[in-house]
């Protein structure tokens, strides 16, 4: 039923060319910067940072766009301005050195701060509402997917080929994306907010409102709606667990269980695969599971297995966890992205998305740019076991959602 949804089926395959090269791309880079630097961790924390920085810093400019801009026209032009940024650092990587990687990842992400929100957009028109969140778990299974496969593809095509050719193939991908993008339907007046239509190369008509008006009415929406103020606070302390030890896995690797760095992309296949089976779990519960729900047992299990990871010395354990990890990982996707359809009205889905979004990124950069320094001051278990308290904590602080009756889901914003 969804995948003869045409938009459905347009973006989850424009998706998967983009996961593709985003694995490519950043699996290449991991594994350049630690061979270029000789492992230093303050280095390998600054790929991540670049990659992640985008969505704290022009994720709210970017959510606002994608409300004022056509989303058909959005997402086709950031894919292919996102392949150009790639063929300029293939270009300009012929001086040496690797901090054109990161201004490359740094402007690709920044790029995808529109393309994102756009596609929400439309999942918001074009998808009804008892159907949304079984494509948010259909969504997320194709990153579990990917999260398999991305890393084999992307160590044998850098080991193999180097990281020209891992460039090239991004860039070529990031263009089929595009390419894709274009067989979506035409984009019509009630994709665009009216206000900010005539901005955006549209017809005129609506009166003009400016980009700085509309951002603030998105935060003025956010601040008024109970639901959005409580996952923002849960994002705070979601995204500074997750980005403590964001950059740490390779070390976790090769410190904890004596392996050396390509072995982290077997972690993420086996990681990758429990996340593809949890969300095909999750399609077939969608419609009786209180997001909320999913979120708080998602946060709850990975805070247990973040510990346990950093405790763990056994490769066998090791993996264990992963899996148990992977399994329960969809939840908290799931549960996030159903909780921003449900309690946002489509007008202001990329406002929201974009202000949101950067609470989780912007603690995720500042997590990211501690993890390596932490592990120097304080070694890996430590910082793991910070990670799992923050997660604790974010399901706490959902605990005014979880009391409400689901027959008040709509007056959340009251």
């Amino acid at each position: 039923m969804l995948w003869k949804n045409r938009y459905v089926r347009t973006i989850l395959l424009s998706r998967v060319l983009l996961q593709l090269g985003i694995w490519i791309r950043n699996f290449a880079i991991l594994l350049y910067v630690t061979e270029w630097t000789n492992d230093d961790p303050v280095s390998v924390s600054l790929i991540s940072v670049a990659e992640f920085a985008p969505i704290f810093l022009f994720a709210l400019i970017g959510g606002t766009l994608a409300d004022r801009w056509r989303p058909k026209r959005t997402m086709v032009w950031t894919d292919v301005l996102s392949m150009l940024s790639v063929m300029a650092v293939l270009i300009a990587l012929r001086d040496g050195g690797w901090i054109p990687l990161l201004v490359g990842s740094f402007v690709s992400a920044s790029l995808s701060q529109l393309s994102q929100p756009s596609a929400m957009k439309l999942y918001k028109r074009h998808v009804p509402e008892e159907q949304l969140q079984a494509v948010m778990a259909m969504s997320q299974s194709m990153v579990a997917f990917f999260t398999v496969l991305g890393p084999v593809v992307g160590a044998f095509v850098y080991m193999r080929f180097g990281i020209d050719a891992s460039l090239v193939a991004t860039a070529v991908l990031f263009f089929g994306s595009a390419v894709v993008l274009t067989m979506l339907p035409r984009d019509e007046m009630r994709d665009v907010a009216g206000a900010g239509w005539a901005g955006a190369g549209g017809g005129g008509g609506a009166a003009q409102v400016s980009f700085w008006e509309e951002m603030k009415a998105g935060m003025r929406y956010i601040a008024g709606n109970r639901a959005l103020r409580t996952l923002s606070s849960t994002f705070a302390a979601a995204g500074l667990a997750a980005g403590l030890i964001q950059p740490l896995l390779i070390f976790i690797v090769m410190e904890k269980l004596g392996m050396d760095k390509p072995f982290v992309q077997w972690v993420l296949m086996v990681n990758g695969a429990a996340m593809l089976v949890g969300g095909g779990l999750i399609m077939g519960i969608a419609k009786k599971v209180r997001p909320q729900h999913l979120l708080a047992i998602g946060l709850l299990v990975s805070a247990g297995c973040t510990v346990a990871v950093g405790a763990s010395s056994w490769i066998w354990l090791s993996l264990t966890l992963q899996v148990i990890s992977g399994l329960f990982y969809p939840c908290i996707q799931v549960g996030i992205q159903t909780l921003l359809f449900r309690n946002t009205e489509g007008a202001y889905i990329g406002r929201v998305s974009g202000a949101i979004t950067p609470i989780f990124m912007g603690m995720m950069v500042l997590g990211m740019l501690a993890g390596g320094f932490l592990k120097d001051w304080l070694t890996l278990f430590p910082v793991y076991v910070m990670s799992g308290a923050l997660l604790v904590i974010g399901a706490l602080l959902l605990l005014p959602l979880l009391a409400e009756k689901p027959a008040a889901r709509r007056e959340l914003g009251a």
